[in-house]
């Protein structure tokens, strides 16, 4: 939304299309961190304002998915389900999905209990007991959110320490109603037809305990949404986005911003920043 909102306001004909579900930061319930709003503000009101401006200055919105990215030299080619579309240059911000434990029950259970979003399926289980799977930045969220709703919340680590920013790690381990389970990793989700439990382990100590939960919400981070662009553009092991300090990648003219790309810090305000970047250079790019 940053790089339309660059792009149409510098007068090019800019067509963002943004996908059929939301990245991860339309998940998070309240974001304190971005400057401009010391209250905090919802991560999906904070896109909406992105989209309104995007629009403001011009930009066509399309709820689509772009399925194939093909070079042909000055022009590139996006292909979507009924169509293909010419554009001189390409900004790819397609960001990430979560990441699975590939685990027995999750599978079986997904929509069941088992879940990915919080925000999303979190009031399905108001008073009931659950589960978040993680210990970053997004499962504290998470378990924050969620001591709102339910009678207790869980948050399952595999480390001794929360990687979450001090701020969130600190509200997590003072709330009355979280309880972190410390060194442990689920093995199991259990249930029929319906999760009822989560069956962990205990690294250290090799302890197995089963943790009734009405649900269970996996944060243990993201992948990119990048199969499509296999053997397009040069990704890394884990198919994040290899770029150049302009943010152009392996293929002139085609430029990546955000989470999609290879980086150190995933954080909104470092992707709007990089969608600006990413639209001075498919400019200058297109000049």
């Amino acid at each position: 939304m940053t790089a339309g909102i660059y792009l149409s306001r510098g007068g090019k004909k800019t067509l963002i299309l943004e996908g059929l579900e939301g990245g991860v930061a339309s998940r998070i319930e309240r974001v304190e961190n971005y400057p401009g709003f010391p209250e905090g503000i919802s991560g999906m009101d904070l896109l909406a304002r992105f989209r309104e401006q995007a629009a403001v200055f011009g930009a066509e919105i399309r709820s689509e998915e772009a399925t194939a990215l093909k070079d042909e030299g000055s022009e590139k080619k996006v292909r979507m389900d009924q169509e293909v579309l010419t554009s001189r240059s390409v900004i790819i911000a397609i960001g990430t999905n979560p990441r699975r434990l590939n685990i027995p029950g999750e599978a079986e259970l997904f929509g069941r209990g088992v879940s990915y979003c919080a925000t999303c399926d979190g009031p399905l289980f108001r008073g009931k007991p659950v589960a978040v799977v993680g210990g970053g930045d997004s499962a504290v969220h998470e378990a924050l959110h969620l001591a709102g709703l339910a009678s207790r919340v869980y948050l399952i680590h595999r480390r001794d320490r929360l990687r979450a920013e001090h701020v969130a790690g600190e509200r997590a381990r003072s709330h009355a109603r979280i309880e972190i389970v410390w060194d442990s990793v689920p093995e199991r989700f259990a249930g029929s037809g319906f999760l009822t439990g989560i069956e962990v382990r205990n690294k250290k100590t090799g302890t197995a305990r089963t943790i009734e939960a009405a649900a269970v919400f996996v944060s243990i981070g993201t992948k990119p949404r990048t199969d499509f662009l296999r053997g397009v553009l040069d990704l890394d092991p884990e198919g994040f986005i290899l770029t150049k300090e302009n943010l152009e990648t392996s293929v002139p003219g085609v430029f990546a911003a955000g989470d999609v790309r290879v980086k150190e810090f995933r954080q909104i305000v470092t992707a709007v920043a990089e969608g600006a970047l990413a639209a001075h250079a498919a400019e200058r790019y297109c000049e």
